[in-house]
């Protein structure tokens, strides 16, 4: 199948691998998916992990082991953020509100990204940075 599309925020900080690396931390104290006592870093060594995110996944953050640069364009399972380029095309002033980039997904303005892939960016309000909007597909 196409795997199923997902989306959910975020905390900010200016380190966005950093931000990546907190929400998924957090995701991984709402629900361990079976996988107790473990970090995200140790769920990644394990093949169990792979097996069960490449099979279904979480529908979350931690479907993916790191964040590639903006520019890279290897395929998944990765968390890649958006250029200023492909924000704009979206949201011309380069900083998008929750609002602004929940429209743009729901009317696909704004694709979801292919099987086993992830994209984020930074969300304001009031001009100022406050969250992270990830979305993106499971591998299933």
């Amino acid at each position: 199948m196409g795997g199923d599309a997902w989306r959910h925020t975020g905390p900010y900080q200016p380190d966005l691998a950093a931000a990546f690396r907190q929400a998924q931390e957090e995701e991984l104290v709402k629900d361990n998916h079976g996988f107790d006592g473990r970090s995200v870093e140790e769920l990644w060594r394990d093949p169990t992990w792979h097996e069960y995110i490449f099979t279904g996944g979480t529908g979350t953050a931690l479907d993916f082991p790191l964040m590639i640069v903006a520019t890279d364009t290897d395929s998944g399972p990765f968390m890649r953020p958006l250029t200023d380029r492909e924000v704009r095309d979206w949201a011309r002033s380069c900083r998008p509100t929750y609002a602004e980039w929940d429209a743009a997904l729901d009317p696909e303005r704004l694709a979801f990204p292919g099987r086993a892939q992830g994209n984020c960016t930074v969300l304001y309000r009031d001009g100022r940075p406050v969250q992270i909007g990830y979305w993106g597909r499971t591998a299933d």
